[in-house]
């Protein structure tokens, strides 16, 4: 009998993800940033997929059982987990005078490769305290470094399916990478089909970036999206009717983009809640699509 645990492992193990970037339905798929411990919920609402966090879900940390444990945890979720952030941990250094890439390469690496190991195709690479140029140091040089932290990675992971894809943010979080443009610069600097690139509306909509430069990127390039509502970065249709994200979902829709939308966001401050926006940011979503 094929179980989905084995059916998602065999796909796994021959490089085939279940959820990869062309799904079957042709259309974008919706899912929300929450612990596996909420994945029924997400399924029974109508998302598509689970984003988690790359030190909580891969373990990159970890080894022997603990990682056989939570290999068969993620592989029996009722919803697939399809992408994961929070990459590099703020203790290690990527740029600046201390900046040391031995130990971060191998963390990643290691978690790219569990990624594989689980049919994961998406790693967003965020990072903005382990990436950030420190103070007074001269942000040129640390792009050039960081720029040479994702060619190393890259060549390490080649033989990899999944996709790191860079995520612009905004101007507080971050002091360079803050504009989709930017991305692509860097992605084309990078020059390797596993480093790729995300789209996060919440940010765009911070920096003033318009939806142009997602068709700029175009889907060779754009690999994921994060959603939130620029008033208070709550969940889609909590204090607004999804508007904003018309013309993002525009430009999305015109350059064919077929692949996740992960609400990254404020859920409310009362857990009975919870549900409710869950569902309010799905069809929030939902009409934005339709409407696009």
């Amino acid at each position: 009998m094929v179980t989905r645990r084995t059916f998602i492992g065999g796909l796994a193990a021959t490089g085939l993800a279940a959820w990869g970037q062309a799904p079957a339905s042709g259309r974008i798929l919706f899912g929300a940033c929450r612990g596996f411990g909420d994945a029924q919920l997400l399924k029974e609402i109508g998302f598509d997929f689970i984003e988690g966090g790359v030190s909580g879900a891969l373990l990159p940390d970890k080894d022997g059982d603990d990682w056989k444990r939570q290999r068969e945890k993620i592989q029996n979720l009722p919803l697939p987990l399809r992408s994961c952030n929070g990459f590099i941990p703020r203790t290690f250094r990527l740029t600046g005078d201390a900046a040391s890439f031995d130990a971060p390469l191998a963390y990643a690496e290691k978690a790219c490769r569990r990624a594989d190991e689980v049919g994961l195709p998406v790693i967003v690479f965020g990072s903005g305290g382990a990436r950030n140029a420190p103070d007074g140091y001269p942000k040129e040089k640390a792009v050039d470094q960081f720029v040479d932290f994702c060619t190393k990675l890259a060549a390490r992971i080649s033989d990899c399916k999944v996709r790191v894809v860079l995520e612009p943010l905004r101007a507080k979080e971050a002091n360079y990478l803050n504009f989709v443009h930017e991305g692509q610069s860097l992605c084309a600097r990078i020059g390797s089909p596993r480093i790729r690139l995300l789209a996060d509306i919440f940010h765009m909509e911070e920096g003033g970036e318009d939806a142009s430069s997602l068709e700029r990127a175009g889907t060779g390039l754009l690999f994921h999206c994060h959603v939130a509502e620029k008033n208070s970065r709550t969940a889609p249709g909590m204090t607004g009717d999804g508007s904003e994200f018309v013309p993002y979902f525009k430009a999305l829709k015109k350059i064919g983009y077929t692949g996740g939308v992960s609400c990254e966001c404020s859920w409310g401050k009362k857990k009975e809640d919870t549900r409710k926006n869950l569902e309010t940011a799905l069809a929030t979503l939902r009409k934005v699509a339709a409407q696009a």
